[in-house]
């Protein structure tokens, strides 16, 4: 199989479909042993709040697999939550400043 390039996810909204979609995606690239990485951008940072059991089981698999999580810091403060455990803080222009060669993919 050819080398894969970096991923790298944008998860724009709170949406918890949305949200499940990109954590499987993530899995499903990190598993290949490419960087992924996966920004929750202002919205979508409410739902690395724990508390649903399948959310939360996908996103320790995802860690597991090694995929990097990156909270928007608007976002947490919007949330009024603290960084989550196994999560970076960041921004778009952090993002961007890193991509290199991966791909963006907005979910």
């Amino acid at each position: 199989m050819p080398k894969l390039r970096g991923l790298t996810l944008v998860v724009v909204s709170g949406d918890p479909e949305r949200f499940r979609a990109a954590l499987t995606i993530a899995c499903a690239h990190a598993v290949q042993g490419e960087r992924t990485r996966f920004y929750c951008h202002e919205g979508a940072v409410a739902l690395l709040r724990p508390g649903d059991h399948e959310r939360d089981t996908l996103f320790r698999m995802a860690r597991e697999c090694g995929v990097e999580f990156i909270a928007c810091q608007t976002g947490l403060a919007m949330a009024d939550m603290a960084m989550p455990a196994g999560v970076e803080p960041g921004g778009l222009v952090g993002i961007f400043a890193e991509l290199s060669d991966d791909r963006l993919v907005t979910v």
